[in-house]
C-alpha cells in the first residue's frame, strides 16, 4: 500500500536492475533525465548500491550527492570525503585465512585502495559479465588481510553461506542480490545504516527520504526510507518490504515512480 508522500529531500537509488539495466548495461535516458532533474530541484540524490567506490563505472555524467558503497560499510560524500566506515572485524578476517587454506572458494574482497581476489572461478566471471566490470587482480590472501575488507563476495551456496556465519564471519550478516554469489558484511552496517548516515550529513530526517532498489540488499533501506519504492523486476520478498511498486528498469520503472508522487512532473 503507497504511504502519503511527505516532502522527500533525499533520494537513495541502488545502480544495477534500478538506475542501470541488466540488459543494456546503461541508465535508461529517461531516467536519466528524471535524476537530473531531481538534484535541478533541490532534492539530494545519493547511491546506494554493494558495489565498491572503484566499480562507480556505470553512472554516465549524473552528479550524485553522496555514495553508500560496499552494502553501507563505506560512505562517501561526493567530494569523495568519508562520511562513515565498518570494515569486517580483524578476527573474522583471521578466522577466513584459515578456513580459507582448507576449503578454499573464490571470492572477492573490498579494500579503500582497491578490489582483489584470491582466485576466479567460472561463478565470478559470470558476476563480472552480468554487471560489466572488469576481473579484479589476484594477489595473495595475506597479502590482502593486512587492510581493512569493507565486504566479502564469496560464490558459494546457501550450506557455506550457514556455515561461514555460524563458525567463520560471525559478527557479520550475508545477503544475496544474485543465487551465485552472497555479500558479508559487519553488522554494524546495511544500506539503511547508510540512510542515517547521509541522513545527519544532511540535516534531515528519515521520513523525508525515499529509497528504489530491486535486490535482497536493498530491503533494509526499503524498510527503512520515508518511502521505499521496489522495481518491477524486482523478485517477490523485495517487493514485499517496499511501499510502493513500480514497474521494470527498462520500463522507466524510476520515472513513474517519481512521477506517481509528485517529485518530478511531466
Amino acid at each position: 500500500m503507497d504511504r502519503k508522500s511527505p516532502q522527500i529531500k533525499a533520494v537513495f537509488f541502488d545502480i544495477d536492475g534500478t538506475l542501470v539495466s541488466f540488459k543494456t548495461h546503461t541508465i535508461p535516458p529517461a531516467t536519466k533525465a528524471a535524476v537530473n532533474r531531481l538534484r535541478d530541484n533541490g532534492i539530494k540524490v545519493i547511491i546506494a548500491t554493494g558495489r565498491a567506490k572503484k566499480d562507480l563505472i556505470n553512472l554516465e555524467d549524473i552528479v550524485f550527492d553522496g555514495y553508500i558503497t560496499c552494502n553501507g560499510a563505506y560512505c562517501i560524500d561526493y567530494k569523495g570525503d568519508v562520511i562513515a566506515r565498518h570494515p569486517i572485524s580483524k578476527e573474522s578476517m583471521e578466522r577466513l585465512y584459515v578456513h580459507l587454506q582448507e576449503k578454499p572458494f573464490s571470492c572477492t574482497f573490498q579494500t579503500e585502495t582497491g578490489n582483489f581476489i584470491n582466485y576466479a572461478d567460472e561463478a565470478m566471471l559470470t558476476l563480472c559479465k552480468l554487471v560489466k566490470v572488469p576481473l579484479p587482480d589476484a594477489v595473495p590472501l595475506q597479502e590482502i588481510i593486512k587492510q581493512p575488507i569493507f565486504q566479502l563476495d564469496a560464490f558459494i551456496d546457501e550450506l557455506r553461506e550457514a556455515e561461514l556465519l555460524r563458525d567463520v564471519l560471525t559478527d557479520c550478516v550475508g545477503c544475496r542480490w544474485h543465487p551465485i554469489f552472497i555479500d558479508f558484511n559487519s553488522q554494524e552496517c546495511s544500506k539503511a545504516t547508510g540512510i542515517n548516515h547521509f541522513a545527519d550529513y544532511f540535516g534531515i530526517s528519515r521520513e523525508e527520504t525515499m529509497a528504489f532498489g530491486d535486490g535482497g540488499n536493498d530491503i533494509s533501506m526499503l524498510q527503512h526510507a520515508g518511502i521505499g519504492v521496489a522495481m518491477g523486476n524486482a523478485k517477490a520478498h523485495v517487493k514485499a518490504a517496499a511501499n510502493h511498486v513500480t514497474s521494470h528498469v527498462d520500463d522507466d520503472g524510476v520515472v513513474r515512480a517519481l512521477r506517481r508522487f509528485g517529485l518530478i512532473t511531466e
